[in-house]
């Protein structure tokens, strides 16, 4: 998909925000846009990007489980679909909890790779319990690594495969 094309109308620095909001793109996608399409400084397509991802966070944080409970509540489809995504959550990161704890959502955000995440990390925090204020607090450490590591690959410092 080219984001970069999506956001064409917005500014440069608008787009990276956007881009590093969206599920799945998140940071791994915005920060080589940011340096390699839009031409930002590295530093800015950073702070930019983990800014960006940062924000559903909040929002995912204080509003999916009054979300999910109401459409859970009301729509069949939604009951299911919930069912299936927390069992899946569940399972990919109960492991990681039970051996490493909170610091297991800081380490599962910080992994710059498909399914891993903010929007994944902030499901697991609300799955196991972890207070708001402390899940944001983890969520954006693993968000502000997983910048340093996407932007050190995209500059060529690091390989990731």
């Amino acid at each position: 998909m080219d984001f970069s094309a999506i956001f064409s109308n917005f500014p440069p620095s608008v787009a990276v925000v956007l881009i590093s909001m969206l599920p799945i793109a998140e940071l791994r996608v915005a920060i080589p846009i940011a340096i390699g399409v839009y031409g930002l400084t590295i530093p800015s397509a950073y702070f930019l990007s983990v800014i960006g991802n940062i924000i559903p966070a909040i929002f995912l944080l204080w509003f999916f489980g009054p979300a999910a409970g109401f459409l859970m509540a009301r729509f069949n489809r939604a009951k299911v679909f919930f069912e299936w995504l927390f069992d899946r959550t569940r399972k990919k990161f109960s492991g990681k909890y039970a051996r490493w704890g909170e610091l297991a959502l800081v380490i599962f955000v910080a992994i710059p790779l498909p399914i891993t995440g903010v929007w994944t990390g902030s499901l697991a925090a609300f799955l196991f319990g972890i207070s708001k204020k402390k899940s944001l607090v983890l969520i954006s450490l693993g968000a502000a690594i997983a910048g340093i590591i996407v932007t050190l690959a995209t500059v060529g410092i690091i390989s990731l495969f």
